[in-house]
């Protein structure tokens, strides 16, 4: 398991805009700020514990730029979330990276969508049927 998740961005604005959106059909919610990295973390039911799932400006001071073979996967639970996920991410400005539908190739029963941030990190949500 997870503590937490990161992603760079280069417009926290607008990270947040289309994370607030697409997050919110999992069930997290916007925490608190980082204080020391500036960035916003997400939760389930806004709560403060692991796993959480983070998005801001990279440390180093750097541009931000999606990690190369990188995918973020959220847990859906049932079908008919992944596709709402997939559809909140395209309404919210996300790019559509594969549309929800079964991936054998993975395991039987695995149903999953792609997009890609505002800022091209590559995101998908999975349900495990």
């Amino acid at each position: 398991m997870y503590s937490h998740i990161v992603v760079g961005t280069d417009d926290l604005q607008t990270a947040l805009a289309f994370y607030d959106r697409v997050l919110a059909v999992l069930g997290l919610r916007r925490i608190a700020a980082d204080d020391v990295s500036g960035a916003i973390g997400y939760a389930a039911d806004g709560g403060s514990r692991a796993p959480m799932f983070f998005v801001g400006p990279p440390l180093n001071g750097c541009a931000a730029a999606p990690g190369n073979g990188t995918t973020v996967a959220f847990l859906a639970q049932d079908e008919e979330v992944v596709r709402q996920w997939h559809a909140a991410a395209l309404a919210a400005g996300g790019s559509d990276e594969g549309p929800p539908g079964l991936r054998p190739q993975y395991h039987p029963g695995y149903y999953a969508a792609y997009s890609r941030d505002p800022d091209g990190n590559k995101l998908c949500c999975v349900f495990h049927g």
